[in-house]
């Protein structure tokens, strides 16, 4: 019986949901005729009655055109069947049950239903945020130079553009495609909507028929689900939005937030997809393939069929034509002309950095401000200096297979402001396997690079560089194991002053002077002048000053910025500017400055650093740690197996810090790989790029420090003042001969 009748009943109840669609539609449709009624009304009944009477014509135009379709119920015959009479009770209704019938009928069209469509009402999205609900905006990350390097976004790419920055062709095209009527309609056109509902009948499904408003709105405001709800919502919400802002405004939010295919979303996003170039630049041809994106854009994308792509051209072309924004011979002209489309893949330059600079905006704001919020950054790199310095590691990689060096990374820090000028996280980010991978943030051992802060302690508690120490066979035992430490030649070398220990990188001077003074207070001076993920309540033995203990690279190349800064210390910069949609500036740079190590002290170390003669027993001649016409402070560091080689050194204006290794920690070759032929290559590769063309700026000697001979009068040391002399100094200030010396010596 059930199978007999469910056809029967579907075609009893197909025309009822028709019907509603029907009712819905001529409804909102009222709804605009009796909204235009007021604003004519205002002006008098006259103009109000030609509206209506004009209306009603239109309406039965319409309606002869197309009648319903008939629609014919197969015939079926059903069974007989025979059911059992009965007779129902005949109910008397009570007149206290009537009056609480009427009451519920009245409190349900008079008391509930409008409060719920007042509750309905109050639901809607508030009109006066369009613009906050329009402004997810693409961030944009630029150079110090404003050089684009990458731009963030959620899934839609979005760049606003006023509309006087919009050219005409490209506005004259949007409208004829999508609402010729634009700026005559009150946000709602009453017969498209009609026509929308036929459709809908016929097709038996929602169809068109929104103006430029309704389309904001669902972009904007609505979700994209075809439902009657959701369309009378927009029909309300267009009325609105009509009445708070003007035409020009409803359509620069228009034209800045219709996607147009991928993740472009408003005419700048697109422009720069399709063809690479802002806006105010496009042609007709260019303009009008646009124009016909928005109401298909995987369908008329000239990336998926351009055949299909110039069809729709053409259709936007002809409806300019059919209302007099340009002639015939100019249509045909954008539509014969070629059209050159740009790449589709998303570039990053500097991409390392980038991916540091999201990581600090993200902490500074949250993700969601970062990827929909518009920012505008200007970074501290320099995009010609990075990709110098990028080529440079990637060419000295590729030359050293011998060394079994698969990788390097470096860095270049503005020494004054602790600026990051470029910042090199791998040789190639887009190598597969490892090239993803930022050595510059990554904790490793860092060698010998990190004994100019044991030096530096050393000073601080009174020592000199002319305080002698042994180097000799060292053992240091306690409860748990016996440590002796070796130096890299694996000789030793006697008595040597803390200058040759320090600039020959000697281990065991090193090991002693730490042993003497503890390595908590190493781990203190360390954290003080960058290191940021020492802990001083950790426990640590003497090796710390032999590499025992990890670092960041870039920490520790701010550590040598310190030295360069006199003993100042302050926190590596990667941001000049952070703006938000508006302009309003958002970044204050960071004002810390702490003097965490003595001018003094500071001087002491870069001096040493700075001294060709002095590391010559170790480091011989002609080798990559000077370069030509400057003064230049280097330290080298290797660590244990060679699994790690850097090169970090320091002028008055630069840092640059260099790592080379194998990201999976094997060894480079231990009898060829060295601190000459790692890192340090790249090093004064890098340094002799940035010093080009520029004077040499000797380093600047503080007043606490003062010079003495050696006994025989001919080489000069220096110590800060009240600081104990040794005996065999000649205590004489040094003359100007020597100076003159000293000077050709160093050039």
């Amino acid at each position: 019986m059930q199978k007999l009748l469910s056809k029967p009943i579907y075609y009893l109840t197909w025309p009822i949901k028709k019907i509603g669609y029907i009712i819905i539609s001529l409804i909102s449709g009222l709804i605009v005729v009796l909204y235009k009624l007021f604003f004519l009304a205002k002006k008098g009944w006259k103009p109000a009655k030609k509206f209506l009477l004009k209306k009603v014509k239109a309406y039965k135009r319409v309606l002869a055109k197309k009648k319903l379709p008939r629609i014919k119920l197969p015939s079926i015959k059903l069974p007989n069947i025979t059911l059992p009479s009965f007779h129902l009770p005949k109910v008397k209704i009570k007149k206290d049950f009537r009056i609480f019938l009427y009451g519920a009928i009245f409190t349900l069209l008079f008391v509930l239903l409008p409060i719920k469509i007042y509750s309905w009402y109050k639901s809607l999205p508030d009109v006066n945020l369009l613009p906050v609900y329009a402004s997810n905006k693409t961030t944009k990350i630029t150079d110090r130079n404003g050089k684009l390097l990458y731009e963030v976004f959620l899934d839609k790419k979005y760049d606003p553009v006023a509309l006087q920055d919009i050219p005409e062709v490209v506005v004259k095209s949007t409208l004829a495609i999508e609402d010729d009527k634009f700026y005559t309609h009150h946000g709602v056109r009453p017969l498209s909507i009609v026509r929308a509902a036929k459709a809908s009948i016929i097709d038996d499904e929602l169809q068109g028929g929104s103006t430029i408003t309704q389309q904001l709105i669902k972009n904007v405001m609505l979700t994209s689900e075809r439902t009657i709800e959701r369309k009378i919502k927009e029909v309300v919400l267009a009325f609105l939005v009509e009445e708070k802002y003007t035409k020009d405004k409803i359509l620069e939010l228009y034209l800045n937030n219709i996607p147009y295919g991928g993740t472009a979303w408003g005419v700048q996003s697109a422009s720069q997809k399709y063809f690479g170039k802002n806006v105010k630049e496009l042609n007709l041809a260019e303009a009008s393939l646009l124009a016909g994106l928005p109401s298909a854009p995987s369908v008329y994308s000239p990336f998926s069929n351009i055949e299909i792509a110039k069809k729709r051209q053409q259709v936007v072309l002809n409806r300019m034509v059919k209302l007099g924004y340009i002639t015939k011979a100019d249509a045909e002209i954008a539509f014969n002309q070629e059209l050159t489309f740009v790449s589709q893949e998303d570039s990053i330059r500097a991409p390392h950095f980038v991916n540091l600079v999201r990581q600090q905006l993200e902490e500074m704001y949250g993700d969601e401000m970062v990827t929909t919020g518009g920012l505008t950054v200007t970074t501290t790199l320099d995009l010609d200096i990075q990709e110098k310095v990028q080529n440079i590691v990637k060419e000295e990689v590729a030359k050293s297979g011998d060394l079994n060096i698969s990788n390097g990374a470096a860095v270049v820090l503005d020494v004054k402001s602790g600026e990051i000028l470029a910042y090199v996280g791998s040789k190639n980010y887009f190598e597969e396997g490892f090239g993803e991978y930022d050595i510059l943030t990554t904790q490793r051992q860092p060698g010998s690079s990190i004994k100019p802060v044991t030096y530096a302690l050393a000073f601080e508690k009174g020592m000199t560089p002319a305080t002698v120490i042994d180097d000799s066979p060292f053992v240091l035992s306690n409860a748990w194991e016996t440590y002796k430490p070796v130096n890299y030649d694996g000789k030793y070398h006697g008595k040597v002053t803390l200058r040759q220990a320090l600039a020959n990188s000697y281990n065991i001077p090193a090991v002693k002077i730490l042993n003497t003074l503890g390595p908590d207070n190493m781990v203190y001076l360390g954290k003080k002048m960058g290191l940021t993920n020492w802990a001083v309540d950790d426990s640590y033995g003497v090796s710390v000053t032999l590499g025992g203990k990890e670092v960041r690279p870039l920490d520790l190349a701010n550590v040598y910025a310190t030295f360069a800064r006199g003993g100042v210390y302050k926190d590596t910069v990667s941001f000049i500017s952070i703006k938000d949609n508006t302009g309003n500036e958002l970044y204050k740079r960071p004002q810390l400055e702490e003097q965490v190590v003595s001018p003094g002290v500071a001087y002491l170390i870069t001096n040493i650093l700075a001294d060709y003669y002095a590391r010559l027993p170790a480091f011989g001649t002609n080798n990559f740690l000077s370069i030509s016409g400057h003064q230049v402070a280097v330290k080298t560091g290797t660590t244990d197996l060679k699994r790690d080689n850097y090169t970090f050194g320091y002028t008055s204006s630069y840092v640059v810090g260099v790592w080379v290794g194998n990201n999976d920690n094997t060894p480079m070759n231990p009898f060829l790989a060295s601190g000459l032929s790692g890192a340090a290559p790249i090093w004064n590769r890098v340094f002799s790029v940035l010093l080009s063309n520029k004077p040499d700026e000797p380093f600047v000697k503080p007043d606490a420090i003062t010079s003495f001979y050696d006994k025989d009068c001919n080489r000069s040391e220096v110590f800060i003042k009240g600081s104990s002399i040794p005996s065999h100094l000649c205590v004489i200030e040094k003359k100007e001969d020597k100076e003159k010396k000293e000077k050709k010596h160093n050039d």
